[in-house]
């Protein structure tokens, strides 16, 4: 995974917005990361991981996959408005967290991210949202690929006035 150039692709589209909309010299980190938090939430109700009084299966895996990305989006772009622009995105994670217990760690990680700000919360919150991403059964090349694509129809909903 090309991490650099997710950041660069990210910035772009980062730029964009805040252009587009005003928003430059807003502080937005606690938009982002409620953001973040949300993204994470719609991916945990569409793998149904957490609902046990339901027999309804989870999602297609393309859904949760672009959920997913979804979410990294937004790791991106609190990494970037905390002036982090690289990271280290290993081939295989050791968890023995199940998927919900995983959902759980990525949200306290984020919250700690929102209660110090720090480089070192930062790359806590990337562990455990790649971890979340190994347990669903998706690889480095698949989310990259995934991304991509979705950046680019995040650039065409702006096109588009959304």
């Amino acid at each position: 995974m090309n991490v650099k150039e997710l950041f660069l692709i990210q910035k772009q589209l980062n730029d964009r917005i805040v252009d587009e909309h005003n928003l430059i010299g807003r502080d937005l980190f606690y938009d982002q990361l409620l953001a973040f938090i949300v993204e994470i939430s719609e991916l945990a109700n569409e793998t149904r991981s957490f609902k046990y009084w339901s027999r309804k299966t989870s999602s297609e895996r393309s859904v949760i996959l672009e959920e997913y990305v979804d979410g990294l989006h937004f790791v991106l772009t609190l990494g970037l408005t905390l002036n982090v622009t690289s990271i280290t995105i290993l081939d295989e994670y050791k968890t023995e967290n199940e998927t919900t217990e995983q959902f759980l760690q990525v949200l306290k990680d984020a919250s700690a991210l929102g209660e110090t700000k720090t480089e070192t919360q930062y790359m806590q919150l990337v562990t455990s949202f790649f971890m979340l991403g190994q347990i669903l059964g998706f690889s480095n090349k698949e989310i990259e690929e995934a991304y991509l694509q979705k950046n680019k129809v995040n650039h065409e909903r702006q096109d588009a006035g959304y």
